[in-house]
C-alpha cells in the first residue's frame, strides 16, 4: 500500500510540475513578442509613432508587417532591431502585426492597409514627402533596406560599415553583423 500511495504521489508532483517553455524559431507558433524573444529588442513593439503621425510630421518612414506566430517573420526580425541601430532616430520604425489589418476596409493614404499586399514580412519605406520609395516582401536584405532609406532621408548612417548579413548565435536568436 505504502508503495502504491509513493508511486500515486510522484505521479501527481510529475503531472504537476511545470512544464518548460519552449519557443521555436522555425515554427509559425505562437511564442510571444518575436522583437523580445528572437531580436532581444522588445522596445520596438508598440511603434512609437503611427504611419499618419510619421507622415503628418513629415519624417521618412519603415513599416514592417509580420505576424508573431509565423517562422518568416521570426527569422526577419534581427533585421528591424539592426534597422533601428542604424536608423532609430533619423526615421520612424513601425512594425505592426497584421491581425489587426485583416478583413477591414482600408481608410486612405495613411492607413497602414492600404499598403499591405497580404505578405508576411513585408517592408515599405516612405520618404519624407509620403511617397513609397521600397516596398518588399520576404526575407528583404537590410541592404536593399539601407539603399532605400539613405535615397529617402540623404542620410547614410552606415559610411564604411559595408555589408551585412544575419549570423544565427543559438537555436532562438541572431543578430546582423557586417559581412565578410
Amino acid at each position: 500500500m505504502a508503495r502504491l500511495s509513493g508511486l500515486l504521489l510522484l505521479l501527481l508532483l510529475l503531472a504537476a510540475a511545470p512544464q518548460a517553455a519552449e519557443a521555436a524559431l522555425e515554427t509559425n507558433s505562437y511564442d510571444g513578442n518575436i522583437y523580445a524573444l528572437y531580436a532581444g529588442n522588445g522596445s520596438l513593439v508598440p511603434p512609437r509613432s503611427s504611419l499618419e503621425q510619421a507622415l503628418a510630421d513629415h519624417r521618412a518612414a519603415v513599416v514592417v508587417y509580420y505576424l508573431d506566430d509565423s517562422a518568416d517573420s521570426k527569422r526577419f526580425s534581427p533585421v528591424l532591431n539592426e534597422l533601428q541601430r542604424l536608423w532609430g532616430r533619423s526615421v520612424e520604425l513601425i512594425p505592426l502585426t497584421t491581425d489587426a489589418l485583416q478583413n477591414r476596409q482600408e481608410t486612405g493614404r495613411t492607413d497602414p492597409a492600404h499598403y499591405w499586399k497580404g505578405d508576411i514580412p513585408q517592408v515599405v519605406v516612405f520618404d519624407p514627402t509620403g511617397d513609397v520609395v521600397f516596398d518588399d516582401s520576404g526575407q528583404v536584405d537590410i541592404d536593399a533596406i539601407n539603399t532605400a532609406l539613405r535615397e529617402a532621408t540623404g542620410l547614410d548612417p552606415m559610411a564604411g560599415a559595408g555589408l551585412s548579413t544575419t549570423r544565427s548565435f543559438n537555436e532562438l536568436n541572431s543578430e546582423v553583423v557586417p559581412a565578410g
